[in-house]
């Protein structure tokens, strides 16, 4: 039976940035993903740029070279390849963990079972853990009927097939104003539907002031202090000042945010705030209350999001393995 020394839940920039770290040092290592390479970042919208500029997105040292000042998606989506590549990591793509389970006379390692894409099962084992699987594939429901029609999504990927059609937007962060725009200068009649009095501040600072001149000048329909009461076939019905509108929607996009996979980290022992579902870990070591299981990137957010992104993320997994990599060195010292 083979026990590795580090398993790395997820190909993400943290997760590759763990691995490097392992690599480096000489664990015995593998990523464990159940979607593709960066999987969050291929599912963004297509002509997504990043809010921050090459350099913050750059791990193992290697340059991420851009004609621009923000890099795009698509160039990530190819630095990532390169990074992969140069490093020659060992990745596991369309396996995902179901379960976490400790074993050994001591408790010393765990058995992680994954279920393939085509549906085997599997049993890996290793003496530590490191969950860097982000929060994307976790949108956060609103909770009202309809909101699993077929027309409804908590994603945007292109506005070509929007081009002459409805379509209401309920959100009011940075994905919600951007697909409101880039809808809206496809064609579309744009609605935008949010239950705080404004926008977020934290929206993109080039995106804001576009988003409130188009709502201003009445280019995208901004309904502020409403909220969605149900969801129809051919139309949206919102609440505001206690009246309530029907309004026409041939798509829905419930751009409402994203939350970490609560499920998972339960089922691996980790102790979850009950109203914030963050995490409990060690800052300084980003160890979970079980010990050998580590939380890097995305992984350590609860409901906030806003406060973790690749720029920071990526060193987590440089401290974790050098904790790892401490205690695999006192270890060797006491058995000898």
């Amino acid at each position: 039976m083979q026990i590795r020394d580090v398993t790395i839940v997820g190909a993400g920039p943290a997760g590759l940035a763990a691995a490097i770290a392992a690599k480096q040092v000489g664990l015995d290592y593998s990523i464990i993903e159940k979607g593709v390479l960066v999987n969050s970042i291929y599912k963004f919208p297509a002509n997504m740029i990043f809010f921050t500029t090459p350099e913050l997105l750059e791990i193992g040292g290697l340059p991420l070279v851009s004609p621009f000042e923000k890099p795009t998606r698509i160039e990530a989506l190819r630095y990532y390849r390169r990074v992969v590549d140069k490093y020659e990591l060992a990745i596991e793509f369309g396996e995902q963990v179901i379960a976490v389970d400790r074993e050994g006379s001591a408790n010393e390692t765990f058995a992680i079972e994954t279920r393939s894409e085509k549906g085997v099962r599997r049993i890996r084992h290793s003496r530590n853990l490191i969950f860097a699987i982000g929060y994307f594939d976790h949108p956060n429901f609103i909770g009202v009927p309809g909101e699993n029609l077929p027309h409804v999504s908590h994603y945007y990927n292109e506005s070509h097939g929007f081009y002459r059609k409805n379509v209401v937007i309920v959100g009011g962060g940075n994905s919600a104003a951007e697909t409101a725009l880039e809808l809206y200068r496809s064609g579309a009649t744009v609605t935008l539907v949010h239950r705080h009095p404004q926008l977020k501040p934290s929206i993109k600072y080039w995106v804001k002031p576009d988003i409130e001149n188009r709502i201003k000048e009445g280019s995208v329909r901004g309904l502020f202090n409403t909220k969605v009461v149900e969801i129809q076939p051919t139309q949206v019905i919102v609440e505001r000042d206690g009246a309530r509108e029907e309004i026409p929607a041939d798509a829905v996009f419930l751009l409402t945010g994203y939350h970490p996979d609560g499920d998972l980290y339960r089922r691996a022992g980790i102790r979850l705030h009950r109203e914030t579902m963050s995490p409990e870990f060690n800052p300084e070591t980003f160890e979970t209350n079980v010990p050998g299981v580590f939380l890097a990137g995305g992984a350590i957010c609860g409901r906030d999001t806003s406060n973790i992104f690749i720029e920071n993320g990526r060193f987590h997994g440089e401290t974790i393995i050098k904790t790892i990599a401490q205690r695999r060195a006192v270890r060797g010292a006491v058995t000898r």
